[in-house]
């Protein structure tokens, strides 16, 4: 056991982080179960549909709902970074899209659950002329469309009030009311005559803007396991740098993963990852996880730093140290445990 004043550090071992007891593993597993129930339970896609993630820059998102449930059932959890169309101007109530951290986007691809969104290719200058000139002709076809209805129902209007009118003139004449009545009744008349002109002259006059068109938005789209073609194609280029910095966070998040351990990012608290011992919903954070490599050395006021904070926070740091970035083996991670104890 080695001391220095005011941190504790904790016993070196070689697969599990010190101080993750029994019980916190027994309500991860309790946590598992009660979730796979509850993704049985729910009308989920096939399991063979691939995760559709878009990329912005290097930034891995998800954008259907069904994607996230499956995300979620698998231990992905990401956060919200979109706003409600309700409720724009606020930041308290997020939703989609869902922000995938990059080893969260890199451990479904390497179980082959998830694809990233192919991109359009440059097609060249003259197709691209083509489809501009076809989506242009599309676009004047359905506004003369539109103008035409839009006119229709502004002769139905005109023509339903004029009827109206007369109507009217028809009732008052047979009442046979007072001179004073008569006199409106002609008044009437000449509003009439005067609705009927305007209905001849509407089809010269008729004004339709180009800004009141309704434009369609083809926003339904099939996804991977619906086109074989490609689903084949699934092995794309990740638009993510693969430095060592993070083959060294997904050794380490691909290893408590597959020890029941749900984590989010720990951006806040100084760290690399929040641990959760079950769903984050139910649970609070118990440890903070520093990745870093075997033969990177780290500053002692750094530690001393993270150690207080995480005292502060009621949490346990975790300096986390893979072995090997080349082979993926359980158990090959090095977590050391850092308490603030006191000074002496």
């Amino acid at each position: 056991m080695l001391r220095h004043p005011g941190v504790c550090f904790g016993d070196v071992m070689d697969g599990d982080p010190a101080g993750m007891n029994i019980s916190q593993q027994s309500s991860s597993v309790e946590v598992n179960e009660d979730m796979e129930t509850k993704s049985e339970s729910e009308h989920q896609p096939s399991k063979n549909a691939l995760i559709d993630i878009s990329f912005c820059g290097s930034t891995p998102l998800l954008w259907k709902v069904s994607d996230m449930k499956r995300c979620r059932s698998a231990g992905v959890i990401g956060a919200l970074v979109g706003s409600l169309a309700r409720q724009p101007r606020q930041n308290v109530r997020l939703g989609r899209p869902l922000e995938l951290l990059q080893e969260e986007a890199l451990l479904l691809e390497e179980t082959s659950s998830a694809a990233a969104s192919l991109q359009p290719q440059d097609c060249g200058d003259e197709k691209h002329s083509e489809a501009v000139r076809q989506y242009e002709a599309g676009l004047e076809s359905s506004y003369k469309e539109q103008r035409a209805l839009a006119l229709e129902d502004k002769k139905t209007v005109l023509r339903r009030i004029m009827n109206e009118k007369q109507n009217s003139e028809r009732v008052s004449d047979l009442h046979k009311q007072e001179e004073t009545m008569v006199f409106e009744s002609h008044g009437t008349d000449d509003s009439g005559n005067a609705i009927r002109d305007r209905l001849k002259a509407l089809d010269q006059a008729f004004r339709f803007p180009w800004s009141a068109m309704a434009v369609q938005l083809c926003t339904a789209r099939a996804g991977f396991s619906h086109c074989p073609e490609e689903r084949s194609f699934h092995s794309t280029d990740w638009s993510m740098p693969r430095d060592e910095r993070l083959n060294t966070r997904l050794c380490v998040y691909r290893d408590l993963r597959n020890k029941g351990f749900y984590l989010t990012s720990a951006g806040k608290f100084g760290g690399d990852f929040l641990v959760y011992p079950g769903d984050p919903l139910r649970f609070h954070a118990h440890f903070i996880a520093l990745c870093n490599s075997m033969d990177e050395e780290l500053h002692l006021c750094d530690i001393l730093a993270i150690a207080r904070l995480g005292s502060n926070v009621k949490k346990t740091v975790l300096l986390c140290s893979p072995r090997s970035l080349s082979e993926s083996v359980e158990g090959d991670v090095v977590y050391s445990s850092l308490q603030w104890s006191s000074m002496v």
